[in-house]
């Protein structure tokens, strides 16, 4: 049994922005396709330790207020929610915020399988706050990044979470960048990106004393931020407004409850049981999935489509030495190459004043294979046989190399550094720590380059919402996108 969740009246404020038209016509499950009621019932059990604030230890480290255990001490026990949202990451955390504060009459819970939320993508990225330049004019990325950095901004604000809006630079180092340079600064034109500007070797100098260069887009709009912080804060949101948080709940089935032999009605009002890894269950009437590295293994549980299929990509940081920390003040980005699929090793500076050098792209062999030699059999098979790496592989190959031999060698990756900084020596560098991406890639090999999100068919397809593809940059977007979830979850599920 868990404690049941706290039903709250009164006006919540609905975070600003929206999508009038909804999902993209891409992102919503194919015409004819109803999001039906269905029947069933059956009667689950969830033992009350499954049951953790996850946000308590992060409370007290940042001088936060406890959020209030009336949730905890409530006497009448179930397990039973309106909605559910699997993934405690970012964009879940923000999105059950966003449903609770909408709908504040109903009972939400987020399940969330590690003892500690935002723990994996969310607690193991840069922290940059994009401006959104990078992204293909009308997609997703470029209107969800642009009006979700907005956000963050006003959130940070409005709950004293500190950040640095420190500015980026996007640096052309040889005469062949500069055409591509000028087509990135239109694109971030037609993206609505605030303060952009092309400024040739002395303003780069006067931004960045020791970094070298032709001319470079100055983003002033670029920021950073401790992510998990923010994300922690969304959970601490969403809590003080009666929702309730599970972890230690790893999914392992979702499927439609049967008859109860005891004639309870919570199968008939709750229709959808979910089982974790010890056989303790929930049910709920509608579900939305935020599973990150695990969103196609989640949809494919549920009877959705498994494509597009996520491959797991280790991006290494290194560090620079706290002596050394002057020579970089703010976000140092090389020319994008649009024949490869990532961005490239960059300048990172972090909140408490470190600098992040990189990362690079290199396939992990376990999909939080933090570590070179963490493997997973499983996951390995899962990418050889499933999605088309292969042919990514074979596009891509002399790309693939080169990452591999600068993950291996630190003289390779300084070289690449001393373009833009040519002081940076080996002895100025320390190896850092990882990141997993969750890159989703398409049987023919391509990278799926825009947020998914999908439903499905059939009794549990049509109670559910995939957040399939949500790579960076989410964390930035993760208002934003929140705002696009809550508006899909009230449209289809006529809540």
């Amino acid at each position: 049994m868990v404690p049941a969740l706290r039903y709250l009246s009164g006006a919540c404020r609905r975070a600003r922005g929206g999508f009038p038209g909804g999902f993209s016509a891409a992102c919503r499950p194919a015409q004819g396709r109803p999001w039906q009621l269905c029947q069933g019932g059956r009667r689950a059990s969830t033992r009350p330790e499954t049951v953790l604030k996850s946000v308590s230890s992060w409370q007290a480290l940042h001088g936060v207020a406890p959020v209030r255990s009336s949730a905890v001490a409530n006497q009448s026990l179930h397990n039973s929610f309106d909605v559910v949202i699997i993934g405690g990451g970012i964009v879940g955390l923000a999105s059950a915020r966003a449903l609770i504060l909408r709908h504040p009459a109903l009972s939400i819970g987020v399940l969330e399988k590690e003892k500690d939320l935002a723990v994996h993508q969310t607690g193991h990225n840069s922290g940059v706050i994009h401006s959104g330049i990078y992204y293909k004019p009308e997609s997703l990325k470029a209107k969800l990044c642009v009006q979700g950095a907005a956000l963050i901004y006003e959130y940070c604000n409005q709950k004293g979470i500190s950040y640095k809006q420190c500015g980026k630079l996007i640096v052309a180092v040889e005469q062949e960048e500069i055409p591509r340079l000028q087509a990135l600064y239109e694109r971030g034109l037609q993206n609505g990106v605030q303060g952009l500007r092309l400024i040739q070797q002395e303003d780069i100098k006067k931004k960045e004393p020791y970094c070298r260069g032709l001319m470079a887009i100055d983003c002033p709009y670029t920021g950073i931020v401790d992510y998990r912080q923010v994300a922690l804060s969304f959970a601490q949101d969403f809590q003080e407004a009666g929702g309730f948080v599970l972890t230690n709940f790893e999914v392992k089935d979702i499927e439609m409850a049967k008859e109860s032999p005891s004639g309870s009605k919570d199968g008939t009002k709750y229709p959808i049981v979910i089982r974790n890894t010890k056989g303790e269950e929930v049910q709920c009437q509608y579900v939305v999935t935020c599973a990150g590295l695990y969103s196609d293994r989640i949809s494919e549980l549920s009877g959705c489509n498994p494509d597009p299929r996520i491959v797991p990509f280790r991006g290494d940081y290194l560090l620079l030495k706290p002596e050394k920390c002057y020579l970089v003040k703010g976000n140092i980005y090389p020319v994008p190459d649009s024949r490869f699929p990532f961005l490239g090793v960059h300048f990172t500076p972090r909140m408490d004043g470190s600098i992040w050098l990189g990362p690079n792209a290199v396939l992990a062999f376990k999909r939080e294979g933090y570590k070179p030699f963490d493997f997973s059999a499983r996951d390995v098979m899962d990418v050889i046989m499933k999605s088309g790496l292969i042919k990514l592989v074979f596009q891509n190959f002399s790309y693939g190399v080169n990452e591999m031999y600068k993950a291996c060698f630190l003289s390779a990756t300084v070289k690449h550094l001393q373009k833009f900084i040519p002081e940076i020596t080996v002895s100025d560098i320390l190896r850092g720590p990882a990141g997993v991406r969750a890159q989703a890639l398409d049987r023919d090999g391509n990278l799926v380059e825009d947020f998914v999100f999908d439903g499905g068919v059939g009794d549990i397809g049509n109670r559910i919402l995939h957040v399939r593809n949500a790579p960076s940059p989410a964390a930035t977007s993760s208002l934003a996108i929140s705002v696009m979830i809550a508006d899909e979850v009230q449209r289809k599920f006529k809540l």
